[in-house]
């Protein structure tokens, strides 16, 4: 069991674990499950590269068990330099995948949501890692 201390879950106390999420999913019958994760100063040139960008959303699904539905979309743009970066989706079977990349601040803002289960612990520490963010803030939510 993943202990999830900086999570927040509407109608679970914390501390809250991934099997905890999981079966309050399961006995709501809810109809999704959405995670939002928020990375403090990643490695500036993982959030910037499209290509490891790409192997991060491949690796992130098959982490999850979710199945990628078509190619990624990830797209830089921005008006500014401080909404610059990349943006990206991908849809899965179940739902969607998309985060966006703040070029000036270094930050990652990741959005999974899914009407299949998934460990949301496990999925927001893969990320972490993976951007080698020095933080992270996690919220998960059930859609009903």
């Amino acid at each position: 069991m993943i202990d999830l201390p900086s999570h927040k879950l509407e109608g679970i106390p914390l501390p809250v674990t991934d099997d905890d999420i999981i079966a309050r999913f399961k006995e709501s019958d809810a109809w999704g499950l959405y995670t939002s994760v928020d990375l403090k100063n990643c490695n500036p040139e993982t959030i910037r590269n499209p290509e490891k960008i790409r192997r991060f959303i491949v690796e992130l699904c098959d982490l999850i068990d979710m199945k990628r539905f078509g190619e990624p979309q990830i797209i830089h743009f921005g008006p500014n330099e401080r909404v610059a970066g990349y943006s990206m989706t991908q849809l899965i079977e179940t739902s969607l995948v998309s985060g966006h990349f703040a070029n000036e601040t270094n930050a990652a803002y990741l959005d999974i949501f899914s009407c299949k289960e998934y460990a949301p612990g496990v999925m927001a520490e893969f990320c972490r890692q993976y951007f080698e963010a020095e933080s992270m803030t996690t919220h998960v939510s059930l859609r009903e």
